[in-house]
């Protein structure tokens, strides 16, 4: 096997992982997937002799974030017509600088302090500096009401208890799709949050699909044990994923990270 090919093998089983990472921070599947190419382009360009995986997985998120941090740049200087986006960039501008990233590679990507310093090009102590800045920072900027989509009642109950925990409220919790879009035209919710099989193995990516045509675009966190099957970048795929079992501060910071690209009208300011 040449070295090519080696970096190759390597860098294929962490593509999923900087898409999950890129469409969060860009609220979008289609924005977060194109700057994934760009570093898995720049990364290969840079690839030199590394062929260890840890190596590798550093090496394409940082190329990520030179990306990432040029393109942040740019829209905060340019026109940009997506209201929505508009509306989060308006909200990411309270926020220190790096620290919504810093967050996402710590409780997301589950990347170490030392890791993280190395994709933002930062000492150990200022990423932890940065990490809990944005724990802090973010749950003080917007509030909203939730709806969650789970069939299982301790998951369920779980996830309202770290939701109304931050300061959020619930418009309900939907078993199966039809319950969870009758809750969703009741009350328009600010964010989703859905399992993928539910009660009676109807499917809340379709439940999702239905309330979306109802409500409008709100951002929707999928939860699921198998996030590969969600990450592929060939079809319609969500831009906030977290793997069961999740922890409680996956679910906080997704949450946060979420709640930026939602409408104003359904939001509360703190």
């Amino acid at each position: 096997m040449t070295q090519s090919e080696t970096f190759a093998t390597h860098i294929e089983r962490h593509i999923p992982f900087l898409r999950r990472y890129a469409r969060a921070l860009c609220g979008s599947q289609n924005a977060g997937d194109a700057i994934a190419v760009e570093a898995l382009e720049k990364a290969i360009e840079q690839s030199g002799n590394l062929t260890e995986s840890p190596d590798i997985k550093i090496a394409l998120f940082r190329a990520f974030h030179e990306i990432w941090s040029a393109k942040s740049v740019d829209a905060e200087n340019g026109d940009e017509e997506d209201h929505l986006h508009v509306r989060a960039q308006k909200n990411m501008a309270q926020l220190t600088g790096n620290s919504r990233e810093a967050l996402l590679l710590h409780a997301i990507e589950e990347f170490s302090y030392n890791e993280i310093a190395q994709i933002l090009d930062v000492d150990r102590d200022r990423t932890m500096e940065l990490v809990e800045t944005a724990r802090q920072e973010m749950k003080d900027v917007v509030a909203g009401r939730i709806l969650i989509i789970e069939d299982e009642a301790i998951i369920a109950m779980d996830l309202q208890s770290i939701v109304t925990e931050m300061g959020h409220s619930l418009t309900g919790i939907g078993r199966t799709r039809d319950h969870a879009v009758k809750l969703a035209k009741a009350e328009t919710p600010a964010l989703v949050m859905a399992d993928i099989q539910l009660a009676d193995n109807s499917s809340g990516i379709d439940a999702v699909g239905d309330i979306l045509q109802i409500v409008g675009d709100v951002p929707v966190i999928f939860i699921t044990a198998f996030p590969e099957r969600l990450l592929t970048g060939k079809k319609p795929e969500p831009a906030f994923l977290i793997a069961k079992p999740y922890t409680e501060e996956q679910v906080r910071s997704a949450v946060s990270q979420a709640m930026f690209f939602s409408s104003t009208e359904t939001l509360i300011k703190q």
